[in-house]
């Protein structure tokens, strides 16, 4: 379990993570390494579910030795799918980490919502409903991993 405290608020048992590959993850098709590292990381703590919609195997192949397990997502109906299978594990106990139109629902019903801002924009819809906006997903990886940083953006 990852343990955000909040001031003021209780504070958040993290248990799942959903991330999306395409634009937040991933970047040009390519996954950091220090990324994949932190995932890893974060995998001893709470379970990591990483969404994805393109090609099976070279998705696969790119998070060969990430501790994740990969959700392939349908086109076109993505945003429902991923709001659905946030409902299978509880939204209260979950964090998101998104940067497209089709994580806005998943974003409003998850406990910590996080949006990566990244070259490729992000929706202003997205902004409004997350918890936290970050850069990169590096950035938004390590503030899970790292409670001085968690003080630092909360206040705690």
């Amino acid at each position: 379990m990852i343990l955000i405290e909040r001031p003021g608020q209780e504070a958040l048992e993290i248990d799942h993570l959903l991330i999306d590959f395409e634009g937040t993850l991933a970047m040009d098709r390519r996954v950091h390494p220090k990324a994949k590292d932190k995932i890893n990381l974060l995998s001893k703590r709470s379970k990591i579910y990483i969404f994805a919609k393109e090609e099976k195997e070279r998705v696969e192949e790119v998070l060969r030795r990430v501790r994740a397990e990969i959700v392939f997502l349908n086109q076109g109906n993505s945003s429902k799918q991923k709001l659905e299978f946030l409902k299978s594990l509880g939204g209260v106990r979950t964090a998101v980490i998104g940067n497209g139109m089709d994580d806005l629902p998943m974003m409003k019903e998850a406990a910590l919502g996080m949006v990566i801002l990244g070259k490729e924009g992000v929706p202003g819809a997205l902004i409004q409903v997350a918890n936290l906006l970050f850069t990169n997903v590096i950035d938004a990886l390590d503030f899970l991993l790292k409670p001085l940083r968690q003080r630092a953006t909360l206040g705690v």
